[in-house]
């Protein structure tokens, strides 16, 4: 395990504590041009989201209607109802995506695998980048605000489903997270500038509550309208 990330898992609680956890929940909100890019205005904006951390998994309900949820996987996503049958599913989801650029709309199922491959992403860090297959690097710094970064080049195997297999993460001198790039792999592999903020310590462990996407131009830096995407979550809580 290199020191910066060592550094980054001691900052958000430490590697004992997040292998002791077992899932992540919240109230998750979202907003920003995207939804309505993709046709589904609103989608997806105050439901529960549930985080395995000990897996890749991931489930959100309400799911366009009450009593549905989704239940997404590496390598299937489902729509469930909340007994657990199967209203439809996909295999293979990502595969689907084969074409796509930014304004493609997409399917409830597709909807559910972005979703849910962005929020498992997100909220199993750090623990993920212990994962088996994740390999880390650490690349040259990068100033923005008059702060320093160093960064952390993270490369995901093809068996965790991620939006993109190579990513930067932006490290503080608090030695938490507080951006990371990335191109959407399936959305014609848009560039994006992902800020994070709202760190708060909730049963030991450190999580962002608020995260600003936006598009990132050719020189790294983000272009500030439209906001893409927005992530907010509430009443956070580890089991």
């Amino acid at each position: 395990m290199s020191e910066l990330l060592s550094t980054v898992l001691d900052a958000h609680g430490g590697l004992a504590r997040w292998r002791e956890a077992r899932r992540i929940t919240a109230r998750q909100f979202f907003g920003g041009a995207l939804w309505g890019m993709k046709g589904h205005p609103g989608a997806l904006n105050d439901v529960e989201v549930t985080v395995a951390l000990d897996r890749e998994y991931v489930s959100q309900t309400p799911f366009f209607e009450p009593g549905h949820r989704t239940a997404f996987t590496a390598d299937r996503v489902a729509v469930e109802t909340s007994d657990g049958t199967v209203v439809e599913e996909l295999t293979d989801p990502r595969a689907s995506f084969a074409g796509h650029d930014l304004m493609t709309p997409w399917n409830r199922l597709q909807l559910a695998y972005f979703s849910g491959s962005a929020m498992w992403t997100y909220l199993a860090e750090p623990l993920s980048l212990t994962f088996p297959g994740v390999r880390t690097e650490e690349i040259d710094p990068w100033t923005e605000g008059g702060r320093e970064f160093r960064r952390l080049r993270v490369t995901f195997p093809s068996t965790l489903a991620t939006l993109s297999t190579e990513q930067v993460l932006y490290i503080g001198d608090d030695g938490l997270i507080h951006r990371r790039d990335y191109s959407v792999e399936i959305a014609g592999n848009t560039p994006a500038a992902h800020y994070v903020s709202g760190h708060q310590e909730v049963s030991g462990l450190i999580i962002p509550t608020t995260r600003m996407i936006y598009a990132r131009d050719e020189s790294g830096h983000k272009v500030s309208d439209p906001l893409v995407v927005s992530v907010q979550l509430k009443d956070v809580a580890v089991s």
